[in-house]
């Protein structure tokens, strides 16, 4: 989940991953949006698992993937939602493929069988920067650029802020709900649409969703308290204001020793501590090279090498 549960149910849309999820659990949807995506047609799709969790015996970080549903040719499609832009889509891609061939390898497949696979990002905002619609990945020859590798593999990137492209009008309708929230008269978007509505009643859904908002929410009332806390202890203010950040921060390098010690990505912990993602990575790298520092002596450093001082 990328941090939808900082805003409440009733203000949910279809970009935001865990009301995309729940929507997408009605396979009549999913087929028809993956048909717009990839312009093809697809006779039935099967859900492996509800939400898909890609986790192995040796020592690598897990996967939960939004969307992870096959066709009746073997053909895996990984769908994920994404909102707000955290600077990893493309190794993130990159990690997730790997983790499917790696499950399918599990399950006895020789190379030969694996199968053709397509990992889509639906995209709030434009990650290459080039106002496409949609940016589609394969492997090709640098020598020979019409040489293509034909290792089954895809990566998609979907621009919801688009404007560039030659695209259906169905495609561009569904980004434009995604993106803007509008309904207009397409057919499956209006679909779309009324399956998010009868979602959001949905009390069980509501019940899950409330519990990741309450306890989020609670992580950063404490955040706060026993930073301010920490930072009158530190006795490094230059006035109650400075106390009070210096304080949240070695509050949040705290937090951060105690993930990475778990083992979670700069990305998960960005995600979970609500911190910008270039914050925790720099935070990370000052624990992996001064691991028996305090966590102040980690702020001190952190903070010396931003002015300069170091």
């Amino acid at each position: 989940m990328q941090g939808t549960q900082s805003k409440k149910w009733e203000d949910l849309e279809i970009k935001d991953d865990f009301l995309f999820g729940k929507v997408m659990r009605n396979p009549r949807l999913c087929k028809k949006m993956l048909e717009r995506i990839l312009n093809i047609e697809i006779d039935h799709i099967d859900f492996p698992d509800i939400q898909k969790t890609l986790d192995f015996d040796f020592d690598a970080k897990s996967v939960r993937l939004d969307v992870y549903v096959k066709d009746e040719k073997g053909t895996v499609f990984n769908v994920e939602m994404q909102a707000l832009n955290k600077d990893d889509l493309r190794k993130r891609s990159r990690y997730y493929q790997a983790m499917i061939d790696l499950d399918q390898m599990e399950k006895g497949a020789d190379y030969e069988n694996l199968a053709q696979s397509y990992i889509i990002f639906i995209c709030d905002f434009d990650l290459f920067g080039e106002n496409r619609y949609i940016y589609t990945f394969e492997n090709r020859c640098l020598e020979d650029y019409e040489l293509r590798l034909m290792d089954g593999t895809t990566k998609i990137f979907l621009n919801a802020k688009g404007s560039v492209g030659d695209i259906s009008k169905e495609l561009k309708a569904f980004l434009e709900y995604v993106g803007k929230g509008i309904v207009g008269e397409d057919e499956f978007v209006k679909e779309l649409n009324s399956e998010v509505t009868i979602a959001k009643k949905n009390h069980k859904w509501r019940w899950e969703y409330m519990k990741l908002f309450l306890l989020q929410q609670d992580a950063k009332r404490e955040g706060r308290r026993e930073g301010r806390q920490e930072g009158r202890q530190e006795g490094r203010r230059e006035g109650r204001q400075e106390g009070r950040r210096e304080g949240e921060m070695v509050k949040v390098i705290s937090l951060t020793r105690k993930k990475m010690a778990k083992s979670l990505s700069v990305d998960e912990i960005a995600e979970v501590l609500e911190e910008d993602t270039k914050l925790i990575r720099i935070i990370a790298e000052a624990l992996e090279k001064e691991p028996q520092k305090s966590d102040a002596d980690i702020y001190e450093l952190i903070h010396q090498e931003k002015e300069g001082t170091v």
